[in-house]
């Protein structure tokens, strides 16, 4: 097992490649914690082993694939033991159309990615959190995780989702760890754009805006936090909430 700085917090990060994951990687990082990541994109994983060399990992594979996932937790458990922090990042929106107006492949690739691929990590690295009694796991829901917009009734499916899955698996997690659904507020991305239209999302705050406040906060997360339905709050918190 590789040794690491002992102040360093091992996070694995799914959805590491572009977005809310390239932006948190980087602070993450930054803040001299050791990111264990992963993305669909080969080039782009590429780019971020350059970016961020190790003690960083970076791995490519599709999150929908549980035999792909399956295969990274156990490389990445036998190199550097169990995540200190889990964060469920990766997500896909089918473009805007009303429900029956999406194609059956779009609405199961939504619930592959959004809720299985959540589901396949859990299942593939929190066992070895359980064992030591310690970890948090952050999946990121939204704010359509709790409210609804038409035209993307998939997308609001699957994040109502995850809170529910998250909820009920912090029912079940022993004392000292932590399962939080996390709305990550409205950032502009990809995917808002896709969503909302490049004028209006140009009006949101940037991934590596967000992630100031965003990685500080999700490092500040401990077991009392266990079950709560957070976001990400507008300003980060203070140093000493961080140190803690």
């Amino acid at each position: 097992m590789k040794t690491l700085p002992t102040s360093s917090l091992r996070i694995a990060l799914t959805g590491a490649t572009r977005g809310l994951g390239r932006a948190l990687a980087e602070t993450f990082a930054a803040r001299g914690h050791v990111v264990l990541g992963c993305g669909r994109n080969t080039a782009a994983i590429a780019a971020l082993r350059k970016a961020l060399p190790p003690p960083h990992d970076f791995a490519a594979l599709d999150v929908s694939d549980e035999a792909a996932v399956g295969a990274w937790a156990r490389r990445l458990l036998a190199a550097y033991g169990p995540p200190d922090l889990l964060v469920n990042n990766a997500a896909w929106c089918p473009r805007p159309a009303a429900l029956w107006k999406v194609a059956p492949a779009d609405l199961s690739r939504a619930v592959d990615v959004n809720l299985k691929g959540i589901a396949w990590t859990i299942r593939h690295l929190v066992p070895a959190m359980v064992a030591r009694r310690k970890g948090i796991i952050v999946n990121f829901s939204s704010g359509w995780g709790r409210s609804t917009s038409p035209e993307v009734a998939p997308y609001c499916a699957t994040k109502w989702a995850v809170e529910g899955l998250t909820r009920a698996l912090a029912q079940e997690l022993p004392r000292g760890m932590a399962a939080v659904p996390l709305n990550p507020g409205i950032i502009h991305t990809d995917m808002l754009e896709t969503c909302f239209g490049r004028r209006e999302a140009a009006g949101y705050p940037t991934p590596k805006e967000w992630a100031e406040r965003a990685a500080p906060f999700l490092l500040s997360l401990d077991a009392s936090h266990n079950g709560q339905p957070l976001s990400v709050p507008l300003d980060p918190p203070d140093a000493e909430a961080e140190s803690d």
